[in-house]
């Protein structure tokens, strides 16, 4: 059996996706190592994976709290600015793990799992979460800023693709990342989203075609293997009064921002006021939802008026909540609206930032819901809301979407199927020093 070692930067929506397709691997025989920022320990140490850090705590708490990560303008600058001095870390990290049966899988941003396939011959299977990374000409993905008119003639389009890539992509990451190729005597690279961060061995796309039909200029070989459904649930407590609120009434509408960095009071109060119009009841997912506490047996959460519309908690597991829902609506994470297909349920799908855009985009293009730019403002939030619940055709086509979930191969296991394919069968062409996983640990090395 191989050693897997997998990298996930970004969200929960980047890494939870991998920890799904980890716990498949590990049921197969795998070893697995997850290199993750340290928030999600815990939920690597649950799947039995060993951990490895990539930066430290607070640095993942500063970058996240950073308005400019969130904005659409200046999200891709900021987030480069903390990915790129993890580069040579993370890269001598995987060089002192890696062995010969040693196959690397990486999130879009696993820059050092690439550089070790293309320096040491390493297998290495590059992961798209959502297809807005992949930079389509024949379908260009939508952004606020960049999104390229469809009906332009494919030249034109092609030609303003490669436009963005280099004075947009490239000018951005090319300097940290030429830098340390130099370092290790590798040739400058162009085209780094277009082409180069895509192995050469398999590109594996966790979402269905229907969700994205595969375009004539994606990279290849590649695997879409639909929607990897893991929702990292840990050991939840019971929940007493989000039972009831669940028993009291007509089926709640969930909301939820996910990770994006907002005003949440303003957010939380937009909700109110639009179940009040609408005359529909809530849960919102919030950061600012009172925690438990055992000692003055206090419950989390709390209900937003003494008419019961609003329950607020921080976190519950949407695999769990969303079938006892009537409708969704969301930040446009594609693991979240994943999830909401899998429940039939509708969605209202508010964009922030990153690939929001495009996988909100992507849901009112399936039929199953709509994109609403402005969620803050109540009315329109309501009138968005009544639209997806009155719609005889959302409901049908929610409803075939979800049957078609339920009768398609489970994603994390067909990824981890692919990812076994790739595994090797001998002796890389070079082999790489490196310790073992104790002498890493002992060292406390963090990456």
């Amino acid at each position: 059996m191989a050693r897997v070692i997998i990298t996930a930067i970004g969200s929960a929506g980047d890494v939870h996706p991998l920890l799904g397709i980890g716990a498949a691997l590990a049921a197969r025989g795998h070893e697995i190592v997850f290199c993750t920022h340290p928030p999600f320990a815990a939920a690597v140490t649950r799947q039995g994976f060993a951990f490895v850090p990539i930066g430290t705590a607070a640095e993942y708490e500063v970058a996240m709290a950073n308005p400019a990560l969130w904005h659409p303008r200046t999200s891709f600058r900021t987030l480069w600015a903390v990915i790129a001095p993890t580069l040579r870390p993370h890269f001598d990290t995987l060089a002192a793990l890696t062995d010969d049966d040693t196959v690397l899988v990486g999130t879009l941003w696993a820059f050092s799992a690439r550089l070790m396939q293309e320096l040491y011959r390493v297998p290495f299977v590059s992961v798209q979460v959502s297809p807005s990374t992949l930079l389509s000409a024949h379908a260009p993905p939508t952004h606020p800023r960049l999104t390229i008119p469809r009906g332009l003639p494919l030249a034109v389009k092609a030609a303003l693709m490669r436009l963005i890539e280099q004075y947009a992509l490239d000018k951005v990451c090319g300097p940290a990342l030429n830098a340390l190729r130099a370092e290790l005597a590798l040739a400058p690279a162009r085209r780094i989203f277009g082409e180069w961060l895509h192995s050469t061995d398999g590109v594996l796309c966790l979402f269905p075609e229907w969700f994205a039909q595969p375009q004539p200029d994606w990279p290849t070989p590649r695997r879409l293997s639909g929607f990897p459904l893991f929702n990292d649930t840990g050991v939840q407590a019971s929940d007493p009064q989000l039972d009831a609120f669940l028993a009291a009434g007509e089926r709640p509408v969930v909301f939820t921002a996910g990770s994006t960095l907002i005003d949440h009071d303003r957010y939380a109060n937009a909700v109110s006021a639009a179940l009040m119009e609408s005359g529909l009841r809530g849960i919102l997912l919030t950061p600012d939802a009172v925690r438990s506490d055992a000692t003055t047996a206090q419950t989390t959460g709390v209900l937003a008026d003494a008419q019961g519309v609003l329950l607020k908690r921080r976190y519950v597991p949407l695999q769990k909540l969303l079938p006892n829902c009537r409708a969704m609506v969301h930040h446009g994470g594609i693991g979240t609206a994943a999830l909401a297909y899998a429940a039939g349920i509708a969605q209202v799908v508010t964009p922030f930032a990153h690939d929001q855009f495009d996988n909100a985009q992507r849901v009112a293009a399936s039929g199953c819901g709509v994109r609403l730019d402005k969620p803050l403002q109540p009315q329109a939030l309501s009138r968005a809301l009544k639209h997806v619940l009155g719609s005889l055709s959302i409901a049908t086509q929610c409803g075939r979407m979800q049957d078609r979930l339920a009768s398609s191969p489970d994603g994390c296991e067909s990824a981890a199927s692919y990812i076994e394919g790739l595994m090797p069968t001998g002796a890389r062409t070079q082999t790489v020093d490196r310790v073992s996983l104790p002498a890493l640990a002992d060292s406390g090395h963090s990456v």
